[in-house]
């Protein structure tokens, strides 16, 4: 994943245009905050924590600098607007692993991003975090390796049978991002006792049945798609479950805006300058999770 941020962040940052290829088009992004009937108890100071997928990259505004490629549309940002913050903090990283949460975090070049964990402190009343997708490769597996190997048996699986003969194998992986998401909850809780914290889950990007051109796998292979996406949802609600942690299921929230869909939440394989980086999420899916982070934070 850092290799696939890297290569296109540097390319969109060189261009004067846009490159639209198979991507399916976002509406135009929406500056108003999710509405809100019930509003939740006022928030002093938040901080948003993450990887890709809380940063928002090529949404616009995002600022390029210092490689993180963190959008002024997130969803940590529309959050904040809609909860009226009076302090707000947004550490997100593209590319960030659970790791880089506690340890210096390198996307590339020169680049040093200090621990996201740093910006909790004892009087921080909300946290949001999306991470682990990143952990073992497994958001890469998806969306390089797989895809790449539909040359190889376009009608078969040849990335299920990859993943059997070769690994990782996803129950491992699973159990291991989940101990790893879970350790940093707990860190988060010793660090900032009185804050509510919600862990944010990942958008879908394969469809239930069918396939598309901006999802470009082995007809067998979509299955194992789901399978791998279901297994960082499930690696995400366990960690909460045992943290006490509300979780965000947006897993179940994006049924019907994977990449395939009509109204899609994710960009397909192309990315798409001022819109979304290949494979991320659109203006609409960073709305969709403000507007559910909000009804957790309502209940």
């Amino acid at each position: 994943m850092r290799t696939i941020l890297t290569t296109a962040i540097a390319a969109v940052a060189l261009l004067a245009g846009c490159t639209q290829g198979n991507a399916a088009p976002d509406p135009a992004p929406s500056t108003a905050a999710p509405a809100s009937t019930t509003a939740p108890e006022p928030v002093g100071r938040y901080v948003a924590l993450g990887d890709s997928y809380a940063a928002g990259p090529l949404i616009p505004t995002t600022d390029l600098a210092g490689g993180c490629a963190r959008s002024d549309h997130n969803y940590g940002h529309l959050l904040a607007d809609a909860l009226d913050v009076t302090d707000f903090v947004d550490v997100t990283c593209s590319g960030a692993k659970t790791r880089d949460l506690t340890h210096v975090q390198r996307p590339f070049g020169d680049a040093r991003i200090p621990p996201q964990l740093r910006a909790v402190t004892a009087d921080t009343s909300l946290v949001t975090l999306t991470i682990g997708g990143n952990d073992l490769d497994l958001f890469s597996t998806l969306v390089r390796t797989c895809t790449q190997l539909r040359s190889s048996d376009p009608q078969g699986a040849p990335c299920a049978r990859r993943l059997a003969t070769q690994g990782p194998d996803l129950d491992g992986a699973v159990a291991t991002i989940s101990r790893n998401v879970a350790a940093v909850l707990r860190t988060i809780r010793r660090t900032a006792p009185d804050a509510k914290v919600l862990l944010v889950g990942y958008l879908r990007l394969v469809p239930d049945q069918g396939s598309c051109v901006g999802l470009p796998l082995a007809a067998g292979d979509y299955a194992e798609g789901r399978r791998i996406s279901q297994g960082l949802d499930r690696a995400l609600r366990q960690a909460a479950r045992r943290t006490g942690t509300t979780f965000v299921d947006m897993y179940a929230a994006s049924a019907g805006h994977d990449i395939c869909a009509d109204t899609p939440w994710v960009n397909g394989n192309v990315t798409v300058r001022e819109k979304a980086l290949a494979y991320h999420p659109f203006a609409s899916g960073m709305r969709a999770d403000a507007r559910e982070a909000l009804r957790a934070l309502r209940r």
